[in-house]
């Protein structure tokens, strides 16, 4: 009878480790007895409760970052590699606060470093976006307005400080396809680099700020213009990935305002289209900081993934598949 409990222990022994962390229920100092020796006669009566119990804490165990975890999943969250897993948590049983959140190549959590990179990328936007409010406040402010010199002499700077937040927020930004990042971060320097080239060799020997010259020439869009299709991306991407309204509408206000002034659109419209973004900017901006600091980073174990070698991916990808084939 012992032998053929032996057997059988032997059988099931792998199966009933951790598949995360490999572990299974340590027998006690200086004794090779099996996992099931307390079922073997009357050798071990009393331990046979804990043993259940340990067995019963290991079928459960999960390994993340060094630490025992409980998975609270979906059906969904062990889907296939290469689809999303969705939110599925996992709380530290060691006293961690932050949550573990499931993603598509393993658990990931949000740690101070994330915070201050989403800070940054969330102030970059709301400078941009008070410095472009301040600015285009002086196209409403009649001429002859004790504000209208002060608005002025404050255009140039207003645009070199709003320029620079939303480069600040382009570098930040969190996107899945790398390419398109960094075509959007291409435009905002050809946008700048066309704009301190009209400052330098138009705007100043005329002694008008750049946004008035651009303002006067409509042909100035082309030089000022990437910049600002710069801003429409980031708006698209912020429309697209968390259903904003604001920013939806700002893709579509931001090209129809510019091209209609190189068009030659009427005073009146120009000033309406500029009025209506200078609202949506203004939403959009305030609202960054209602979102949780999760959302704008994404799904951060696709960029954990994509920062790992070739050979580790391949390794990373195999160990997923061994780990959901065994849920």
């Amino acid at each position: 009878m012992a032998a053929s409990m032996q057997l059988l222990t032997r059988q099931l022994q792998p199966s009933l480790r951790c598949p995360s962390c490999g572990s299974g229920p340590q027998a006690s100092a200086g004794a090779a007895a099996p996992p099931f020796a307390a079922f073997q006669g009357n050798r071990q009566p009393r331990r046979s409760g804990q043993v259940l119990q340990k067995w019963r804490e290991y079928a459960s165990c999960r390994s993340i970052g060094g630490k025992a975890v409980s998975l609270q999943s979906s059906n969904a969250a062990r889907g296939p590699v290469g689809q999303r897993t969705g939110a599925a948590r996992a709380v530290a049983s060691e006293g961690d606060s932050r949550p573990i959140y499931q993603g598509m190549y393993g658990p990931w959590s949000v740690d101070e470093a994330d915070e201050r990179e989403v800070f940054l990328y969330r102030a970059g936007i709301v400078t941009s976006a008070a410095c472009f409010t301040l600015g285009a406040l002086a196209a409403f402010v009649p001429s002859d307005s004790p504000l209208s010199p002060a608005l002025r002499s404050l255009l140039d700077p207003l645009a070199v400080v709003g320029a620079g937040s939303l480069g600040l927020s382009l570098v930040l930004v969190h996107m899945y396809v790398t390419p398109i990042k960094r075509f959007m971060q291409a435009l905002w320097a050809v946008g700048v680099f066309g704009s301190v080239l009209t400052a330098l060799n138009f705007a100043a020997p005329e002694g008008t700020p750049l946004a008035v010259y651009v303002a006067e020439h409509r042909g100035a869009v082309w030089a000022v213009g990437p910049l600002f299709a710069s801003l429409t991306g980031l708006a698209f991407k912020e429309g697209l990935c968390y259903g904003k309204l604001e920013a939806a509408l700002m893709f579509l206000v931001i090209p129809a305002t510019l091209l209609g002034h190189l068009a030659g659109a009427d005073s009146n419209v120009e000033l309406g289209l500029l009025a209506v973004w200078t609202a949506l900017y203004v939403v959009f901006a305030s609202r960054k900081f209602t979102q949780a600091v999760k959302d704008d980073i994404g799904d951060k174990s696709v960029f954990m993934f994509n920062d790992l070698s070739e050979a580790e991916k391949e390794k990373r990808l195999a160990a997923l598949e061994q780990q959901r084939g065994g849920l």
